[in-house]
C-alpha cells in the first residue's frame, strides 16, 4: 500500500484505491425490459453512469466494470460514460463471487503488464524465478479494492469516500457499508461479533436461520478490500448455498480465518444504498434523487416555486437567483444564469440560459439563450438554435440550426430553420424559411436590421440585406440588396357580384344584396322578393351598379372622388 499523504507511480494519494470494481453483469429479470437494468436512468444518467461517476470521484488507478447480460450494449455504454474503463467479461460461472473474481484476475493481469513495462524500460529483467513461485512481476494488483453494485444510483463518492477513509483508518481487510431497514426480506443480513461488533459474516436471506433472519442491519453489496486478500479469498470459493452461485461475501468468512479486521460503516440513510430491482423501485429512487436535487439546488439560492412539479437532472447547473416555475423540466447538461426565469411548463434539454432571459411555456434541446432574451410562450427549439442578448423568439415559433442575432425578434407563428438572422430584424408573422427541396437543406440569410413582412416565404438558398425590407404575403426566391424592397405576389382581382351568382340565396348573398341595394331598397324587399332578384341577376349576367353612401364614399368635401394607393375600386 502507498503511505498515507504520499502518492505511487500512478498519482494516486494513499487514500485513493487502487481500482473500483462496478458488477454490472446480472439481468435484472423483474425490470421486464430489453435493456439492461443498469442502462435504466435515473435523474438524467443511468444507473451504470451514477456507479461510474462515484467510482471516478474516488480517483482510482482502474475502474472495472464487469459485463455478460447484454454485453455489447452494457460495454458500449461504459466506454462512452469513462473511455479508461476495463471491461470484463463473466464466464457462466454465477454470483457476485465469481464477477469479482473475473475482474480481479483481468486487473492483476494489467498490474503484470504494467510492471513488465516498467522493469524492461529500466533494463531490469530478471528472467530467472526466485524462492519457488515468486517473480518480477508480484502477485498483481496491490491496494485497496472497492466493490459496488451497478443498481444503487442515490450512492455517491462522497460515501464511497467516508467507506474508503474507515478502511484505511482502521487497517481493515475488508470493509463494508450496511444500513438498518425496517423489512430484511431478500437482503443479506450482517452478522456482528458481541462486543467488538467487528463483523464475523454476512448470510444471505435464503441461507440465514430464524434468528438471522430477525436482524435488521444489510449488507449494501458495497465493499472495500485489501487486493491480497480478496485474490485469496476468491481463490477459495464454492457454491455450497441454496442459490448455488459463487457468494462474494463469502470472502468475508475467509479473511476473518486469517485474522483480518472485518468492519462495517453503518449508513443512517437506508435510501442512499437502496438498489433497484424492478420499475417501482427505479421511479420511487427516481423521485427521491429529484426531492435530494431541488432541495440542494434551493439551498444553493436558486428559487423553485413548486418543487413537487419541477424535476432537475444530475448534471444541471443553476446560478443564484434563478427562478423555476411550476411544471419546469430541467435535463442533460442545461445550465442556467442568474436572474433567468424558466417556466411554467417548460422542458430543456442540454440548454444554455443567459441572465436575465425569460422562458415561458417552450420545449428546447441543444440550444442557446443569450443574455436578458425572451423565449415563448409555446416556441419549440430544437438543436442548433442560438437566440442573442435581447432576443425574442416568440408564440408558436420553431426554430433549428438557426442564429438569431442580438435584438432580433421572430415574434408570432414562423418557423426558422437553418438560417442566420442579423442584429436588431423583425420577422413578420407566419413567416418560413423553406430550407429543404427534397434532397438537401439550404440556408437562409437575413441581415442586420431588416424588417420582414407577414406571411413571407423565403425559399433558400436565399439573402435579405441589411436595412432590407419585405412587403406581406411575398415569397421570396431572389436576394434582396441591402436597403432594399422585396415584392413578390400576385396582382389582386376583386370578381363583383360573384356571392350572388355562385351561392344565391345564402346568407351571405343575402348579406351582399343589402349591401348593394339603393338606401332603404334592401329593407323594402322581402327575402323572397331579394331571391328572385339574385336568381335573375344570375340569368341575365346582370349586376345592378348601386352607389354607395355618402358615409362610405371616398368623396372629397367639394364632391370630387379621390382614389388610395393600392385601391381595386372602380
Amino acid at each position: 500500500m502507498v503511505p498515507a499523504g504520499t502518492t505511487d507511480g500512478a498519482g494516486r494519494t494513499g487514500e485513493s484505491p487502487a481500482a473500483v470494481i462496478v458488477l454490472a453483469a446480472g439481468q435484472g429479470t423483474r425490470m421486464k425490459s430489453a435493456v439492461p437494468k443498469v442502462l435504466h436512468a435515473v435523474g438524467g444518467r443511468t444507473m451504470l453512469g451514477h456507479a461510474v461517476a462515484a467510482a471516478r470521484e474516488l480517483e482510482p488507478e482502474h475502474v472495472a466494470v464487469v459485463v455478460r447480460h447484454e454485453r455489447e450494449q452494457v460495454a458500449a455504454a461504459t466506454l462512452e460514460l469513462d473511455p479508461r474503463a476495463l471491461v470484463v467479461d463473466q464466464d457462466e460461472i454465477p454470483g457476485t463471487g465469481r464477477a469479482v473474481q473475473c475482474a480481479l484476475d483481468a486487473l492483476d493481469a494489467k498490474a503484470h503488464a504494467g510492471r513488465a513495462t516498467q522493469l524492461v524500460h529500466d533494463d531490469a529483467v530478471d528472467d530467472t524465478i526466485h524462492d519457488g513461485d515468486s517473480h518480477p512481476l508480484g502477485d498483481g494488483l496491490d491496494g485497496a479494492v472497492v466493490v459496488l453494485a451497478g443498481d444503487i444510483p442515490l450512492l455517491d463518492g462522497a460515501t464511497l469516500a467516508q467507506l474508503l477513509a474507515a478502511h484505511h483508518a482502521d487497517g481493515n481487510a475488508v470493509t463494508i457499508l450496511t444500513t438498518e431497514v425496517a423489512d430484511a426480506t431478500g437482503y443479506g443480513r450482517i452478522v456482528r461479533e458481541e462486543g467488538t461488533g467487528d463483523v464475523l459474516a454476512i448470510v444471505e436471506h435464503k441461507d440465514a436461520t430464524p434468528g438471522q433472519r430477525e436482524i435488521r442491519e444489510i449488507n449494501s453489496s458495497v465493499y472495500v478490500f485489501d487486493a491480497a486478500v480478496l485474490r485469496r479469498g476468491l481463490g477459495g470459493l464454492g457454491t455450497d448455498n441454496a442459490q448455488g452461485e459463487v457468494y462474494l461475501t463469502d470472502v468475508v468468512a475467509s479473511a476473518r480465518a486469517e485474522g483480518g479486521a472485518v468492519r462495517a460503516l453503518l449508513s443512517d440513510d437506508p435510501t442512499l444504498v437502496e438498489g433497484v430491482n424492478d420499475r417501482l423501485a427505479l421511479a420511487t429512487l427516481g423521485a427521491e434523487l429529484n426531492r435530494r436535487i431541488v432541495t440542494e439546488w434551493m439551498r444553493a439560492g436558486v428559487t423553485v416555486v413548486d418543487p413537487a412539479t419541477t424535476w432537475i437532472d444530475v448534471d444541471v447547473e443553476l446560478a443564484p437567483d434563478v427562478t423555476l416555475l411550476p411544471g419546469t423540466q430541467l435535463h442533460g447538461a442545461t445550465v442556467v444564469a442568474t436572474g433567468a426565469t424558466i417556466g411554467p411548463d417548460t422542458t430543456l434539454t442540454d440548454v444554455e440560459v443567459g441572465a436575465g432571459a425569460t422562458v415561458v411555456r417552450t420545449h428546447g434541446s441543444l440550444s442557446v439563450i443569450g443574455e436578458k432574451a425572451s423565449v415563448g410562450p409555446f416556441a419549440y427549439l430544437r438543436p442548433g438554435t442560438e437566440l442573442g442578448r435581447k432576443g425574442k423568439i416568440g408564440t408558436f415559433v420553431e426554430t433549428k440550426n438557426a442564429q438569431i442575432g442580438e435584438g432580433s425578434k421572430v415574434p408570432h407563428l414562423s418557423y426558422v430553420g437553418d438560417a442566420t438572422i442579423g442584429e436588431h430584424s423583425n420577422i413578420g408573422a407566419a413567416s418560413v424559411t423553406v430550407n429543404y427541396d427534397g434532397h438537401a437543406k439550404h440556408r437562409t440569410v437575413i441581415g442586420s436590421h431588416a424588417r420582414t413582412g407577414a406571411d413571407n416565404m423565403f425559399v433558400a438558398p436565399v439573402t435579405v440585406g441589411d436595412g432590407a425590407y419585405t412587403a406581406a404575403g411575398s415569397v421570396i426566391v431572389k436576394d434582396v440588396p441591402a436597403g432594399s424592397l422585396g415584392v413578390a405576389r400576385g396582382q389582386q382581382r376583386n370578381v363583383e357580384g360573384w356571392v350572388a351568382r355562385r351561392w344565391p340565396g345564402t346568407p351571405a348573398a343575402d348579406a351582399a344584396t343589402r349591401a348593394q341595394a339603393p338606401s332603404g331598397e334592401a329593407g323594402q324587399l322581402g327575402a323572397q322578393a331579394q331571391r328572385q332578384l339574385a336568381d335573375h341577376n344570375a340569368l341575365t349576367g346582370t349586376i345592378p351598379v348601386v352607389p354607395a353612401p355618402d358615409s362610405t364614399t371616398g368623396s372629397t368635401a367639394d364632391g370630387s372622388a379621390t382614389e388610395n394607393e393600392g385601391s381595386t375600386q372602380r
